[in-house]
């Protein structure tokens, strides 16, 4: 599966209400020939753009649950501490949008569960370690990984608001970061400690 990253009209703008031309042009602009390999739709945010719950919320209700018969998922990646709030994942959770989960150094890390997939974004690999991370944190990722899957949470991790009903999701992991030279290698640990 792909995950498809947004065009930044949608998501660079001053009021996101008024995303909804932008959200459509892209959502028909021919991602669906992906068909069954579409995967979620990456919507990032820049980091000055703070939460405006109204605001917000009229930007999740634009986005479009299919196109050309086809399910969308979408996940939004917001890098402003002003979203760390209970009411930004309860709005969230009523639209089905997954709150990426990024592992930062430099933005924050919402790990409440809001959608019927996850989507994480693992971005501190270091260039020194062939692997870009030790097996001990792959290994860490890879249980969570599992316990998502399964339909739990993990409990080391930070989350906001009470944990949602258990149910099975899919799970997406990239990696993404400075150290990109070691993303393949990273991947490939992961889905070896995964099999």
């Amino acid at each position: 599966m792909f995950s498809v990253k947004a065009v930044r009209f949608a998501t660079n703008r001053r009021v996101l209400a008024e995303a909804g031309p932008s959200i459509e042009k892209f959502v028909s602009s021919g991602i669906t020939e992906l068909g069954k390999k579409l995967g979620p739709i990456l919507w990032q945010f820049m980091p000055t753009k703070k939460f405006d719950a109204e605001d917000f919320a009229a930007f999740l209700a634009a986005l479009p649950k299919t196109q050309d018969g086809l399910k969308l998922r979408h996940a939004v990646e917001v890098r402003h501490e002003s979203f760390v709030t209970k009411e930004f994942v309860a709005l969230a959770r009523k639209h089905n949008v997954a709150i990426v989960l990024a592992d930062s150094a430099k933005y924050p890390m919402i790990a409440d569960m809001t959608a019927d997939f996850v989507y994480v974004r693992l971005q501190q690999a270091q260039e020194k370690i062939v692997t870009g991370y030790t097996p001990a944190i792959i290994k860490k990722w890879s249980e969570r990984a599992k316990a998502w899957q399964a339909g739990g949470g993990v409990k080391d991790l930070p989350a906001l608001a009470e944990a949602p009903k258990a149910v099975k999701r899919d799970v997406f992991i990239y990696m993404i970061n400075g150290a990109k030279e070691r993303a393949p290698a990273a991947a490939m640990a992961l889905l070896k400690v995964l099999k």
